[in-house]
């Protein structure tokens, strides 16, 4: 099965093969032969997907799935949130990010530093539905950035009932318990037994 993955985050298109196999021919936007900027300018995770969804399946008649997905950390009011991306500029490496969270999370202790990951996938299907999916994986904000592995936010979060940031942990384990990994399951299970 094709499907469209509106995203230009070579990082996320990796791990959203990864975790989807073989059994789906996942192509990227730039793949697919689209070049355009889609603003995320919806207030929750799940008015961005749906928009990435429905815009790039209207431009292509396929299937078209779409994530949006960001960290909320409970200290912090729930920042980065939605504005994950753009949290202290687009351009802001997240070293600068992940060091900026963690000096502003220094006096956190214990619970204190409880946040989660949070990935909402739409998927569009022509002449059809649109359909969302929103999971998490809840876990805390780590004293320092560890591991080289995933990219974002995952070398400052250690998933629940585990001791190593996202980062540590091979991508066959992460790309089994992580927040997208949940929704693309779910989205799997809707687009191979549609209603």
């Amino acid at each position: 099965m094709k499907i469209i993955f509106a995203t230009k985050n070579e990082n996320k298109l990796k791990e959203i093969r990864e975790i989807l196999g073989s059994e789906y021919e996942v192509i990227s936007m730039k793949e697919a032969g689209i070049d355009i900027d889609i603003v995320e300018d919806g207030e929750t995770f799940e008015d961005n997907a749906i928009k990435k969804a429905e815009e790039i399946m209207k431009l292509t008649n396929e299937t078209v799935l779409a994530d949006d997905s960001g960290l909320e950390i409970d200290f912090l009011g729930g920042e980065p949130g939605v504005h994950c991306s753009r949290f202290m500029g687009e351009d802001t490496p997240y070293t600068e990010k992940n060091k900026a969270i963690l000096e502003r999370m220094k006096s956190a202790r214990g619970s204190q530093r409880s946040a989660r990951f949070v990935c909402a996938i739409a998927a569009a299907v022509p002449d059809k539905y649109t359909i969302i999916d929103r999971e998490t994986v809840e876990g805390l904000i780590a004293q320092e950035p560890a591991g080289e592995n995933g990219f974002g936010y995952d070398p400052i979060f250690i998933p629940e009932n585990y001791e190593n940031t996202f980062a540590q942990l091979p991508a066959e384990v992460k790309n089994t318990i992580s927040h997208r990994a949940r929704a693309l399951t779910k989205m799997q299970d809707y687009l191979s037994n549609p209603q």
